[in-house]
């Protein structure tokens, strides 16, 4: 299932570091030859500074106890580098690790760098050496020493742009240590900045909003309410424009935290006239899925893609994340798609029939007679089917379902007011001052 593997399309709008758990990902699953894995591997570590592991790759790859000299001069280079950077931010450093010193420090960053430089000697200089310091230290792969090294410089930095790179590489050092709650507050503090800051060119934004989608990955299909957010940021009108103009492949993502929600949202529709207007530059197995279910009616078509949909989703570093249990791994998210897509199907076809074949019924949801007789009374029961069985004719006969009248006119106007805030948000940018050229 190469076929649908993101990996070459998401790697670029990564972070170099975060590539390896999708290549780790894809060499458990055996999607690659090993060779082919290893050498990619080998050519992502040659730009950063892992040269330790890179000499392991090396070995694993060439069946081998000796190594490059090339390499054996860079690990002398890193060494020598990282003892110079560690003695140009020394006394920052001493000064961040003494807790009545740090005490001294206040919001307001001029006072901190002034009482900084009188008192204990620290200038901008050493400030500077601090980020590169972290910046050095993260590309070594010690990621928590580069979290805390580059929280701490935000703390000081007074320029912007360093300060958004410093936030950069805090989130991705959280991602690679799986600090779920940490990485979620990182991402929205960086999500402010890139909505509210002015960028030299529209591009520039829309770029940065398409690397922190895909950053925002790690964290969605890992943080506990992470397929509800991923619905909140990537369904947002900038957010979308940006996936429907330079990413359509993430709306695998959206798509399958919406089919996973469990709250049905009024934005689904919507979501399903993207998924239409979309399947001419971007369609797999998951999007083909909900096109059969909501737009072409074709029920044999989507019970052919929930199959293929399973194996989209174990073979998908996010999608495809394993638990053990005792002796047993499981696939969460595989069983909670499938539970739903088959709801899918089965609310849409009943929409549309009154009294349905349970054999005919049970095919259609890729299901056994009674494996299908057993899911449609365990929902009669709970209430999400208003049906009943007739044993003897093996059918399921659809109670009428009449429209209510003030449901339908709560549907229409819930999202008015939200319309109505964008429209206004808008109308106050465009009449906000652009700053001169």
């Amino acid at each position: 299932m190469a076929t649908y593997d993101l990996t070459p399309r998401i790697a670029p709008n990564l972070d170099r570091h975060l590539v390896f758990p999708l290549l780790e990902f894809l060499q458990e699953r055996r999607l690659y030859e090993d060779e082919q894995i290893l050498k990619s591997k080998i050519e992502l570590l040659n730009k950063t500074n892992m040269v330790d592991y890179a000499m392991d790759i090396h070995k694993s790859l060439y069946h081998t106890e000796d190594v490059p000299q090339d390499m054996v001069d860079r690990r002398v280079e890193v060494v020598a580098r990282l003892k110079s950077l560690e003695e140009a931010a020394a006394p920052l450093v001493a000064f961040l690790q003494n807790p009545n010193a740090v005490q001294e420090l206040r919001a307001d960053k001029l006072y901190n760098l002034q009482m900084l430089n009188e008192r204990y000697q620290i200038g901008t200089d050493q400030i500077e050496a601090l980020y590169q310091y972290a910046k050095f230290q993260f590309e070594c792969g010690n990621y928590s020493g580069a979290a805390d090294y580059l929280y701490q410089y935000r703390a000081l930095c007074t320029n912007s742009e360093r300060s958004l790179s410093a936030l950069w590489g805090k989130l991705a050092a959280e991602i690679l240590m799986q600090n779920w709650d940490i990485s979620l507050e990182e991402l929205n503090r960086l999500k402010e900045i890139i909505d509210s800051k002015n960028f030299a060119s529209p591009m520039n934004q829309v770029q940065s909003r398409i690397w922190l989608m895909h950053w925002s990955l790690f964290i969605f299909f890992n943080h506990d309410n992470g397929r509800t957010q991923i619905i909140d940021l990537f369904n947002q009108d900038k957010y979308l424009n940006a996936i429907q103009t330079s990413a359509p492949h993430l709306l695998r993502y959206l798509a399958t935290a919406f089919i996973v929600n469990k709250r049905r949202r009024p934005q689904f529709k919507d979501f399903i006239k993207v998924i239409q207007q979309e399947q001419h530059s971007y369609k797999d197995p998951i999007t083909e899925f909900l096109a059969c279910v909501y737009v072409n009616y074709d029920f044999d078509g989507a019970q052919k893609k929930m199959r293929e949909c399973e194996e989209v989703i174990l073979n998908d570093p996010f999608l495809g994340k394993r638990v053990e249990e005792g002796n047993f791994s499981t696939v969460p998210l595989r069983d909670e798609f499938l539970e739903n897509a088959r709801l899918f199907i089965f609310e849409t076809y009943c929409r549309i029939h009154q009294r349905i074949d349970m054999g005919v019924l049970a095919e259609k949801l890729n299901l056994n007679y009674e494996e299908a007789e057993r899911w449609i009374v365990n929902l009669i029961r709970s209430s999400k089917l208003d049906a009943k069985i007739d044993s003897q004719s093996g059918t399921v006969i659809m109670e009428p379902n009449y429209p209510n009248v003030y449901e339908q006119l709560t549907d229409h106007t819930k999202a008015l007011s939200g319309r109505t805030y964008k429209l206004v948000s808008q109308l106050l940018e465009q009449a906000q001052p652009q700053p001169a050229r």
